[in-house]
């Protein structure tokens, strides 16, 4: 099996998280190296676990990845059950309009960003990093993965669309060159410490970013060109999503134009093929098969990995007891999984 679970974030880990953010690159607000700031999405967190509400209501959700064998945190994913709310969430919408003029015989199609101020939104993963250490074997898609198997156990505290917002175009010195062609004019910061700001208080978008339609002709062109793109290093996270059937939005990063995804919660790979079933038989033999990822189904004690597995049909499904022991598990206990990979059959489940 691997050698690593993804569980709920705890209070303890609070000085991992500082030593995974000083290993981020420039664009991942979610994961800031700000004490105070990790504290307090810990404690969010740990609040979200414990309430479980009813209906999705901006609750969220951070996950780590464990390494077993050292007991390290080496990654983080998270889930917001909704955006907008108390916060809005801000992006840019792309909208195109037909420009004509039969006199000059000029015909063009005009493509402007529209902000957008959601405050009933959809829900939202984010909060994605795996330390480049960790970057081995299907660790990544596991780390991503697993958050669609806890929205699928849990399916009433999540809305009826996810979205993910991209990373942008960024350089190595932190520097956007869309930002510089457009929110610099109205904020007078340099793109880092707005980038830093929107995790402590949004006020000041809703106070200095201009209301009306931008048009992308009037910026410079080494901005119209990264608007939509993704960071070099997003590029295996945007691919992994789309094959989960995640597509361009419309709608881009109001700062550094990257593509906000989204998809039918349904309609997840992960989520569309899992399956629940109960652990009929724990051996102590290795087991022959694709992997699989693997969840408990409970809340504050949720954990998954990839393991592999046999399919007892009408019974259950046998796992190893490295497996159990790691996902807490015994003879009985009710598990979700689902293919690591599209192309796996979970057939014969009882």
């Amino acid at each position: 099996m691997s050698k690593v679970i993804i569980r709920p974030v705890q209070a303890d880990d609070l000085d991992s998280l500082m030593e995974l953010s000083a290993q981020t690159s420039f664009g991942l607000t979610t994961l800031p190296h700000d004490k105070p700031l990790l504290k307090r999405r810990i404690k969010d967190s740990q609040r979200g676990f414990s309430r479980m509400a009813d209906k999705p209501g901006g609750e969220t959700y951070l996950f780590v990845m464990e390494d077993l064998v050292t007991g390290k945190v080496v990654g983080t994913a998270g889930i917001v059950s909704k955006v907008g709310g108390f916060e809005p969430f801000y992006s840019y919408r792309i909208v195109s309009t037909l420009a004509e003029s039969k006199m000059l015989k000029v015909r063009k199609d005009i493509s402007a960003l529209h902000l957008v101020e959601e405050h009933n939104g959809p829900s939202e993963i984010g909060s994605l990093f795996l330390a480049p250490g960790a970057r081995k074997g299907a660790n990544g898609r596991l780390l991503s993965l697993s958050r669609f198997l806890f929205i699928a156990d849990h399916r009433q505290f999540f809305d009826p669309v996810v979205l993910a917002e991209m990373r942008g175009v960024i350089d190595e010195k932190g520097g956007s060159v869309f930002w510089d062609a457009l929110g610099r004019h109205f904020f007078d910061i340099d793109f880092p410490k707005a980038d830093a700001l929107v995790m402590k208080d949004k006020q000041f978008i809703a106070d200095l970013m201009p209301k009306h339609p931008i048009y992308i002709p009037l910026l410079p062109k080494v901005a119209q060109d990264v608007i939509g793109r993704v960071h070099s290093e997003t590029v295996p996270a945007i691919k992994l999503l789309e094959s989960e059937g995640f597509a361009f939005s419309g709608m881009v990063d109001i700062f550094e134009a990257g593509p906000i995804v989204s998809c039918a919660t349904d309609e997840i790979r992960t989520v569309r093929e899992s399956r629940t079933s109960e652990i009929y038989r724990i051996v102590g033999r290795p087991i022959d098969s694709d992997p699989f990822i693997i969840s408990n189904t409970y809340s504050q004690g949720y954990r998954a990995t990839a393991a592999a597995l046999a399919i007892v049909p009408g019974k259950g499904i046998e796992i190893d007891r490295e497996t159990a022991s790691a996902l807490d598990l015994k003879k009985g206990d009710a598990v979700r999984i689902a293919p690591l990979r599209p192309g796996a059959k979970l057939e014969g489940l009882k």
